[in-house]
């Protein structure tokens, strides 16, 4: 399986973290292992919540990789078998 050369972008606008994972993991589920998405977003406990997500998961949190004003853009690569998460709460294993 071949992995993209670019990053997959997600402008999270000032979504709340839990709508951003929501975003994040459905879009995550559709790439193929080792994509690297870039999740941009206002919210300020994005740097909290990433990487316990990705720990969760399984997916490899990459850290900060820019900011524009008031708003961070974080790097995320994809798990070849992510741990399911709940379809309401996916900061909740799913089982």
């Amino acid at each position: 399986m071949s992995v993209p050369d670019a990053a997959v972008h997600i402008d999270g606008g000032d979504l709340g973290c839990w709508r951003l994972l929501l975003i994040l993991r459905d879009r995550a589920a559709e790439l193929p292992a080792g994509t690297v998405v870039h999740l941009t977003t206002s919210d300020p406990v994005a740097p909290i919540d990433l990487p316990a997500w990705c720990r969760l998961t399984g997916h490899e949190y990459l850290g900060q990789v820019g900011t524009d004003g008031d708003r961070a853009t974080y790097a995320v690569r994809t798990a070849a078998t992510p741990v399911p998460t709940r379809p309401d709460a996916p900061w909740k294993v799913d089982g």
